[in-house]
Parts: C-alpha cells; sequence; structure tokens
C-alpha cells in the first residue's frame, strides 16, 4: 500500500483503530471468512521477494478493518520478519521501507516496535539498532512502551559490535524503561552482549540479579568462565545449575580441553554419556581434543566407539578431528586407516593428516598426499595445510624442499604467507643451523612477525648455541609475551649452556620481578586400565615411586655399560656434577619410561606424552633403552613425536 500511494504523489497510508460501520442503509461488504488471519499469515511467510511483500502490506491496510484486532501488527510483525530473511543487501531504502511498514500503525504498537528493532539488529550494520531505538523513542515517548523483546534486539547489536559502551547503553535503557533487565529472555541477551565485549564480570553481575534463570543463563556463565580460562568458577556455576542439559555438559568438556585439562575434560565427557545426555558434534570435538592432548590410546578407542554408536562415525569434522586425535595419540598408522575410510574428506580432512605424517617425522609420506590432495581428489590446500608441509620438511630437515613450497604457496594457490609460515621457515633454517639466514628472513618478512616467529629463532639459538641472536629475539618476546614464562627460561638455557652465568642470573631476577614462575615439566603415561599416570620432574608422590626409581638405577646401570654418559648440559643449574646427574635422573620422562617397563605387560610399545620439550640426555637416555629392551617407546613433546626402536629415533636428530 506504501509503494502504491507513493506511485500516485500520496504520503503512505496509516493504519488506526477500526472505523465504525457504515449506517445500515448502505450495503455492507462481504465480511472475511474466520481464517483470513491465517491465510493472510501462510501469504506472508512464503512471500518470495519484496515486491510481492509490498503487495501484501497494501492487502493488509485494506483489510485491517476487517481483522481481529491484535492481527494486524501481528501480521505487519511477520512481514518484518519475512522481509529480513529476503537475500537483500541491507541499505537505506530498505531500512525506510520498514519503518514505513512500523509507521502505518496508529497508534504505535510495541510489540511491532519490538520487531523493527529485531529488523534492524538482523540487516543493518550493529549499531544501526540504537540509532532507530532512539528515533523511536523522540518520536513517540511515553506513546510507546516497550516491551522486554525491545531490547534483546540492542543486546545482540552490542555484541556484534563488540561494543563494551553499547552493552552498558543496552543495560541501561532496559533498566531505565521498565526493569527490564532482570527479565528472563533480556537478562540473558545482556549476558551475551557482556561476554562478547569481554566483560565477565559485568555479565555475572546481570546473572546474579535475574529473577528468573533459564539453562541458557547458566550456560552461558559457565561458557563465559571457561574463554577466560576461569575454570574454577565455571565449576561452581555448574555446580549450582538445577538443570544440566546436553549445552551445560557440553560447556564444561569443552571448557576444560580448551583450557589444557584433558583429563577432567574426559571425566566431564563419561559422566556427560552416563547422565544419558545425547552426544554432539561440539561435545564429542571436545572429548577428541582431550584425547589428542593426553596421547591416551584406550581413551582415543573408547571416544570412537562413541562416535559411531551415536552416528557421528562418518561426520567430515568428527572424522578429521579423529585423524588428528590418533596421529596425536602417537597411533600414526591408525589416524592413516581412519582417513583412508573417511568417503568425505575435505581440506580439513587432508590437513589433520598432513600435518601428523609431519609430526611423526614421516616427511615424504605427508609431501606425496599433500601431491595426492591436489593432483587426485581436487581440494585446494589452504594455509594449515602448508603450514603441515613446511612442518614436515622442518622435521626432516628438507630445507630445498621447503623453501620451494614456501614459494609455491603464493605462487601456485595465491597463498599469502602469514607469520606462522614465516615461524615455519624460521624454524626450518634454524634447525639446519642457518641461524643468520633466518634472522634475516624475519627482518625482511611482509607482516609483522609473531611471538611464534620470534619463539622459533629462540629454540633455534637454544639447540646451536647461539646466544647474541638469542637475546635479540628474546628482547622482542619480552615485548610481545611479557608473560610468557617459556621464553624466559630458553633464554636462560641458551645462556646456561654457554656459561654466561651473569646473564643467567639477570634473566631470572627479571623473571622474580616479573613474579613469573617455570611451569613445571610433567609427563602423562596411560595404563592398562586406561588411568594416566601423571609425573613431575623429581616427582616423590607417585604410589610406586619407590620401584620407579629402583629401575632407572637399574637401567643406567645398564645403559652406561652399553656406552651410556649423561649429557650435563641439559641441566641448567650452576650446581655440580654428581647433582646434575641426579637431577637428570628425577627428570618427568624417565619417571614415565621406568613405570611402563614395570607395569605393562605387552612390552610392544610404551607411550609418553610431555608438555615441554624432551632434554638431549633424555633422548640419549631412551634411544638407549629401545636399544636393550625389545620395545618401541614413542616419547610425543611440545614439538613432535620421536618413535625410539633398536636404538634410533624417528627424529633423525632434528627436534
Amino acid at each position: 500500500m506504501v509503494h502504491l500511494a507513493r506511485r500516485h504523489g500520496h504520503s503512505p497510508a496509516r493504519l488506526s483503530a477500526p472505523q465504525p460501520r457504515p449506517p445500515t442503509d448502505l450495503p455492507l461488504p462481504l465480511l472475511p471468512p474466520p481464517s483470513l488471519a491465517s491465510l493472510l499469515l501462510a501469504a506472508v511467510a512464503s512471500s518470495p521477494s519484496l515486491p510481492h511483500l509490498r503487495h501484501l502490506h497494501g492487502l493488509l491496510v485494506r483489510l485491517h478493518p476487517y481483522l481481529p484486532p491484535p492481527s494486524t501488527p501481528f501480521l505487519l510483525s511477520r512481514l518484518l520478519r519475512r522481509l529480513a530473511a529476503l537475500p537483500l543487501p541491507p541499505t537505506p531504502t530498505q531500512l525506510r521501507y520498514a519503518v514505513a511498514v512500523f509507521s502505518s500503525l496508529s497508534p504505535p504498537d510495541p510489540f511491532l516496535a519490538a520487531a523493527l528493532l529485531r529488523f534492524v539488529h538482523l540487516t543493518q550494520p550493529p549499531l544501526e539498532t540504537f540509532r532507530v531505538f532512539s528515533r523511536l523513542r523522540r518520536a513517540h515517548g511515553r506513546d510507546l512502551p516497550f516491551l522486554p523483546f525491545a531490547f534483546s534486539p540492542l543486546a545482540k547489536s552490542a555484541a556484534a559490535a563488540r561494543s563494551l559502551p553499547a552493552a552498558a547503553g543496552a543495560h541501561a535503557v532496559s533498566l531505565l524503561l521498565g526493569g527490564f533487565d532482570k527479565h528472563r529472555f533480556v537478562g540473558n541477551s545482556l549476558i551475551g552482549a557482556y561476554v562478547a565485549c569481554g566483560d565477565v564480570g559485568a555479565a555475572r553481575k546481570v546473572f546474579d540479579e535475574m529473577m528468573v534463570k533459564d539453562v541458557i543463563s547458566w550456560t552461558s556463565i559457565v561458557a563465559a568462565y571457561s574463554r577466560i580460562r576461569d575454570m574454577g568458577s565455571a565449576e561452581e556455576v555448574f555446580a549450582l545449575c538445577p538443570v544440566k542439559d546436553m549445552v551445560a555438559w557440553t560447556a564444561m568438556v569443552t571448557g576444560y580441553a580448551q583450557n589444557a585439562m584433558p583429563v577432567k575434560a574426559l571425566e566431564a565427557f563419561e559422566q556427560m554419556a552416563v547422565a544419558g545426555m545425547p552426544i554432539d558434534e561440539v561435545s564429542l570435538t571436545g572429548a577428541i581434543s582431550a584425547c589428542a592432548q593426553l596421547g591416551a590410546v584406550r581413551r582415543a578407542a573408547w571416544v570412537q566407539e562413541i562416535a559411531e554408536r551415536n552416528g557421528l562415525g562418518r561426520n567430515v569434522v568428527v572424522g578429521s578431528g579423529l585423524v588428528d586425535m590418533y596421529a596425536k595419540c602417537g597411533l600414526i598408522d591408525e589416524a592413516r586407516r581412519v582417513f583412508e575410510g573417511m568417503q568425505e574428506k575435505n581440506v580439513y580432512t587432508y590437513s589433520s593428516m598432513i600435518v601428523g605424517l609431519a609430526s611423526h617425522g614421516r616427511a615424504n609420506d605427508a609431501i606425496a598426499l599433500f601431491k595426492d590432495m591436489v593432483r587426485r581428489a581436487d581440494v585446494e590446500p589452504n594455509h594449515v595445510t602448508f603450514i603441515g608441509v613446511l612442518t614436515a620438511c622442518s622435521h626432516a630437515g628438507m630445507v630445498k624442499e621447503g623453501r620451494y613450497y614456501f614459494a609455491q604457496m603464493k605462487d601456485m594457490y595465491g597463498i599469502l604467507p602469514s607469520a606462522d609460515h614465516y615461524a615455519c621457515m624460521v624454524d626450518l633454517l634454524g634447525r639446519a643451523g642457518l641461524v643468520i639466514e633466518a634472522l634475516d628472513l624475519v627482518k625482511s618478512m611482509t607482516v609483522e612477525p609473531h611471538g611464534g616467529v620470534w619463539g622459533a629463532l629462540l629454540g633455534a639459538c637454544r639447540i646451536h648455541g647461539n646466544t647474541e641472536v638469542a637475546k635479540v629475539a628474546a628482547e622482542h618476546l619480552f615485548k610481545l609475551e611479557p608473560e610468557g614464562i617459556g621464553n624466559y627460561v630458553l633464554l636462560s638455557n641458551t645462556l646456561a649452556s654457554a656459561g654466561e652465568w651473569d646473564e643467567v642470573s639477570k634473566v631470572r631476577k627479571l623473571m622474580r620481578i616479573r613474579g613469573l614462575k617455570k611451569d613445571p615439566a610433567v609427563s602423562w603415561f596411560e595404563g592398562r586400565d586406561g588411568f594416566v599416570h601423571q609425573f613431575f620432574a623429581g616427582d616423590n608422590t607417585h604410589p610406586w615411586m619407590l620401584e620407579i626409581k629402583k629401575r632407572l638405577l637399574e637401567l643406567r646401570a645398564e645403559l652406561k655399560l652399553a656406552g651410556y654418559v649423561p649429557i650435563l648440559s641439559s641441566v641448567v643449574y650452576n650446581v655440580s656434577e654428581e647433582e646434575k646427574e641426579r637431577l637428570l635422573m628425577g627428570h618427568s620422562e624417565k619417571l614415565a619410561l621406568s613405570f611402563g617397563l614395570l607395569t605393562l605387560e605387552s612390552r610392544s610399545s610404551i607411550r609418553i606424552v610431555k608438555n615441554l620439550r624432551i632434554c638431549e640426555d633424555c633422548h640419549l637416555f631412551i634411544r638407549l633403552v629401545s636399544k636393550v629392551e625389545p620395545i618401541e617407546i614413542i616419547v610425543r613433546d611440545n614439538m613432535r613425536f620421536h618413535h625410539f626402536r633398536d636404538g634410533e629415533c624417528s627424529c633423525g636428530g632434528f627436534w
């Protein structure tokens, strides 16, 4: 009707309250059938285009006097909803028409005002919702009382804009115009806005003041605490949650997994399954991530069984996660079996397999799979794929090949190198002893180097004892990551290996000033029953510790007869050689290895996961153990996998 009126030079029609019936001496119009409102609703819901909606709008204006009083605002709100769903780019004309739809009803309707604000939130730039809200307030004042649902689009717009002032503004107007901030629907939207803007404290305050909370309220706060790595508060809220549904359980599983608490993630996932909760793709992905972090083989098989039982075994996202999980559990052949069995593969599936092969030192297999992907599978590689390929080259010392694929990435596939790709190249050059060339590459970067780039350079300096370049890399790292304890430790260890103890003291003093504490070295070992045992460096808490240390002493004596000489430079403390040797025997991976030798009935393989890089002495020690014991020992540190067998390691000296 609006566009028809404009066509004839008139202003848009306005709908007012139904007029009195015409005098009885005039012919009465035929009354519409009772189902007219439902017919109009169906027509609006299926409308295919804007012209069609305009036609229906005009029809509603004409039929307004004959519809029951609540029908017209409801139908107009549905018209706005359908307009928002049309694949139209956001334009001022589109917004003007939506405002005209609202203005065509007089007096202004609160229900339709909420629909208009929702339309603006869905179709216009985020903060436009606030401008339209202000226009409605100025134009109608007290004549337009807002419903609670009108404030939710404001909060969601603030969240979309990541604007904390806008979130506070939405909170303020919801409070001032009726105390709607305590309404469940509005409160949940405000919680989401504050969380999106990074103010979890404000979100918690809204949550605490809500009169009625639903599972969305509880779950939002749990997820918010997980996001800021405060799992203690997340646990407290979750424990108080009166109804724990699938979403709430999933928030805990994924929260634990994302915050490097894999044991608790798997415990929560198991409790979720026992409680009879449906298992979906998200919760399963969290459990898969936890297994990958732990390297827990038996748990990995259990998670895959649950995936297949719930019909998710063929899901491409879950399948890609399973490939990554088995690779990180040390079962690269099982990862390949899952990969080959997947009917649908995408770039993420291929990338997971390529990265897995690279981390296990199978550089040639990784590159062959990459070639197969682009040649036969017709899958375009992405930036993650090339990270896998470059990592494969780095872990095998393939400098020439790495340079080739680094150039091919841009020249053939149009992928501009990111800081992550440069980090791979710096790592490749640095591991190969080309530290100065690696530094020159950093200086020539087309993007700003991040901590990963300088960290790769510092790691190379640790391997090759280049203290001067190490100081340059560390200076940048201390600015980029002032709380990154690992950077201080790496520099300190590099300086200690070079005997620069005065410089070591300066670094350790800086750590004390900044209140930084070294992350404890920890190794995990999965027992026969699936229980994951945890060992810290110098640990004396494990119930088997007496037997573990006795077995270690026996191993050391046996290995010394085979030529083992402890690498004392792996201890970065200025203490006696005897004390250094004692400290080396307390390293967490040695404790886990000894426990594995004591408890595993089948000596086919021992799998150990460590949170830090394996030291040179432990690498030598475990390599020699694999020579005197008929077993394969698989160690995953924070850099890669090491497969020890018959006195050799799959890394070939590059780690």
